[in-house]
């Protein structure tokens, strides 16, 4: 029966940023075994509205709290930004189309992303973004900006954020293991890589019995 590593995220979540070399390290370890798919969460997917100080402030605790537990790099610049609105559907919707375009090119264009926004200070709601790392990670940009603009895009994009919240996932990074039909949290929320590998080795060789119950 094929097995699966669901990986369920937003390339603006700070979490998620902060999950990076986990998700990698799961990624080549584990790809001959069990294949890694990345569904986007929609963190603040839609949101209209600028950030203001108390947001800020609310969202920087977050992103000191990640770097100190995990050591990702923030560039904190990005406060000092005015009237700029924190909606993610854009990165998501960009995550979707890489994945549909060549999903080889997935989780290096997913991290891109994350790098851009937190460590570059980047505009990851901005199409011109997302087009200068189509062509870093090897996409044609004239098909992305075709697929990324297009109704269909937009509605597989909202598919993903359906799917998680059918799931029930309601914070990320949330990793879920998939044999067949029959699904089991591997973890909801960030983990040490050294933490998930035995899960998944045991999940492997012996089943979902092995998993621990969150």
């Amino acid at each position: 029966m094929p097995k699966e590593i669901l990986y369920f995220g937003d390339p603006m979540c700070s979490w998620c940023w902060g999950f990076a070399p986990v998700l990698k390290s799961i990624y080549e370890d584990f790809k001959g075994d069990a294949p890694l798919s990345i569904v986007v969460g929609g963190l603040h997917a839609y949101d209209d509205f600028p950030m203001s100080a108390a947001y800020k402030a609310d969202i920087r605790h977050h992103w000191e709290d990640v770097n100190k537990a995990t050591g990702a790099v923030f560039d904190y610049d990005f406060f000092d930004r005015e009237g700029f609105v924190l909606n993610t559907e854009p990165a998501c919707r960009a995550v979707v189309t890489a994945r549909q375009m060549n999903p080889l090119l997935l989780l290096p264009f997913y991290e891109a992303i994350s790098r851009s926004f937190y460590s570059e200070n980047k505009d990851t709601t901005d199409l011109e973004t997302f087009k200068a790392l189509a062509t870093e990670v090897g996409l044609d940009v004239d098909d992305f900006t075709e697929n990324f603009s297009s109704d269909d895009l937009k509605q597989n994009t909202k598919s993903d954020f359906q799917f998680s919240q059918q799931l029930g996932v309601s914070g990320f990074p949330t990793m879920v293991v998939k044999e067949g039909d029959k699904m089991a949290l591997l973890t909801a929320g960030y983990q040490p890589y050294k933490n998930l590998k035995p899960a998944i080795e045991d999940w492997l060789d012996i089943g979902f019995q092995e998993l621990p119950a969150e």
